[in-house]
């Protein structure tokens, strides 16, 4: 299988047990997203595209509405953005994305579920240097020369285009990502993107297999069950 294959089912982790809690975790990126760079989803490409996800994602208009309209207030929460980095059980990367207004109570959770795993949290860079920062986008088509030719025409750094079961994948530096989405829709008009995000996609895999595989689902489970925790990547293979 090529990279699109691992994006979808390896490193993309961003697991959740109940909808309430993909709600909440759309609806802090949306309120984070909207009062940084303004509530107008027009003006605002970053928060049209997290709208659009969500929307994909079956997130209720409420809910989306809600997040904007409390970032207009103006007052609110103070979320900063968090990442960490580490070594999961059976000695795979991981790397946590976290929005929080409390840093010290986040690190501390998020302690908590490595060193319950026997697993180890690492300094910032200890394992993001496996990772390709990218630029996803996925959508139905097959024609990857006419699609490579509509990136280069709009002088789009592209990493590398997978053609698939039908669908196209684009891999682009995570600065490309608003550049290559646009190029692709001028070129192309409508596509409904079947994946449009910033990932973090890992260079080289290590199965995990035996107990190490039960601990390691206890261990996204831990992380995934906190509020603060947006994204969860890895390279276990599974």
């Amino acid at each position: 299988m090529g990279r699109a294959y691992q994006n979808k089912k390896i490193s993309m982790a961003k697991t959740s047990d109940t909808n309430a809690r993909v709600y909440s975790k759309y609806s802090r990126e949306i309120y984070v997203c909207a009062k940084a760079g303004g509530v107008e989803i027009e003006g605002n490409l970053s928060l049209r595209s997290l709208v659009d996800r969500a929307k994909k994602d079956q997130v209720p208009i409420h809910v989306i509405e809600k997040a904007i309209d409390k970032a207009k207030g103006g007052g609110g929460e103070d979320f900063a953005i968090a990442r960490y980095e580490g070594f999961g059980p059976g000695n795979c990367m991981v790397i946590v994305d976290c929005l929080t207004d409390n840093p010290n109570r986040t690190f501390g959770d998020v302690r908590v579920c490595f060193t319950k795993t026997d697993s180890k949290i690492g300094t910032q860079g200890s394992v993001s240097h496996m990772f390709d920062h990218s630029a996803i986008l996925v959508f139905d088509g097959d024609d990857e020369e006419a699609v490579l030719d509509a990136l280069m025409n709009a002088d789009v750094d592209v990493t590398d285009i997978e053609s698939e079961q039908g669908k196209i994948t684009v891999f682009a530096p995570h600065t490309e990502y608003f550049k290559a989405k646009q190029a692709l829709v001028d070129a192309l008009g409508v596509i409904d993107f079947d994946v449009h995000e910033i990932q973090f996609i890992p260079q080289n895999t290590i199965e995990i297999v035996g107990d190490d595989l039960q601990v390691f689902e206890k261990f996204i489970d831990m992380l995934d069950s906190l509020d603060d925790v947006q994204n969860i990547y890895h390279n276990a293979e599974l």
